[in-house]
């Protein structure tokens, strides 16, 4: 083991992952007394299980709703508090696997990039076969190499100006990794992407509901994520929201409307056709690289994830305006 991965401290989160969890645990490479489980009330022996692997466990109270940001955090406590010597944590998901070798790269880069306090590699998903929406997952991971904007929530960070920025915002219930990295990058850090595999993903989405909840929580967070930074010039997720509101608000409405005034209205239901034939035919140099063989595919999905989407958006909007 290198002196820079003697370094790292693992904070795995989880619920309810089963057998997922054991491998995930699995996968990490030996670091005694570095590694953190925070379980979200799981009724399944996640417990047990990781207590087996020797692993740290923080089980959080039920006083505070659960979400990943505060699992994360709560684990990087306990981390810093059982292994003070740690200055990097990867954070891991109990639904993935690590690939053998990514923390020693991680680490290594890290060290040699004192201004970057944040990298990711690739994610790949587990069995992008089983489903068309785990193959849009699969696309979805498919982000490119070198700095960025953001990582994901799978990702090695530097503790200290993770805990400097106050850590990850533990009230948003999603796109609280995009939004700390909005942070950390206005204090002046880098957050930077490798093109090597880094884990291994089970999204495990199999039905149409699945998947439509799923952007449905990525709207409501692009939505809450955007308002929290209103006033930042970054204008985060301010373009998705936007997108999301025209495409399933603005235009079915219009629609309504034409059809009320002239039947030529109904011309208007054709925008999304050529939307999808736009991204397919068209706008494939605006596509992520591995959505090129799937165009038609991925575009269908992106025009109806703006639905989804739009209904997260709402949600939170409505939800604000109760509280």
């Amino acid at each position: 083991m290198t002196a820079n991965e003697e370094k790292i401290g693992y904070v795995v989160i989880g619920r309810n992952e089963g057998e997922r969890l054991k491998e995930c645990l699995s996968s990490l490479p030996p670091a005694k007394g570095r590694v953190i489980y925070v379980d979200s009330g799981s009724t399944d022996g996640s417990v047990d299980a990781a207590c087996g692997f020797g692993a740290e466990v923080v089980e959080l109270s039920t006083d505070r709703p659960f979400t990943a940001a505060r699992a994360r955090n709560e684990g990087v406590e306990r981390l810093v508090e059982i292994a003070p010597g740690a200055e990097f944590v990867m954070l891991v998901d109990g639904d993935s696997v690590l690939f053998e070798g990514w923390p020693r790269e991680g680490a290594e880069f890290l060290a040699a990039h004192p201004d970057v306090a944040a990298v990711a590699g690739r994610v790949r998903e587990r069995h992008p076969e089983a489903s068309l929406y785990n193959r849009l997952c699969e696309i979805e991971w498919a982000t490119p190499a070198g700095e960025s904007i953001a990582c994901g929530g799978i990702a090695m960070m530097r503790i200290a100006p993770v805990r400097e920025a106050g850590g990850f915002n533990a009230s948003l219930g999603g796109g609280e990794e995009p939004e700390l990295c909005l942070r950390l990058r206005e204090r002046g850090w880098k957050i930077w992407r490798l093109g090597s595999d880094m884990a291994e993903h089970d999204a495990a989405i199999m039905s149409f509901g699945q998947w439509f909840r799923r952007m449905a929580r990525g709207g409501r967070a692009f939505a809450e994520v955007s308002d929290l930074h209103r006033d930042s010039p970054a204008r985060i997720w301010s373009r998705e929201v936007a997108r999301a509101l025209v495409w399933a608000g603005i235009l079915p409405a219009s629609l309504i409307a034409g059809l009320l005034i002239h039947p030529a209205g109904f011309l208007l239901l054709a925008a999304y056709p050529l939307q999808i034939v736009r991204l397919a035919m068209f706008g494939r140099s605006a596509l992520p690289p591995a959505a090129h063989d799937h165009a038609w595919l991925y575009a269908i999905f992106m025009t109806l994830a703006k639905f989804a989407e739009a209904k997260g958006v709402a949600s939170y909007w409505f939800s604000r305006g109760r509280h």
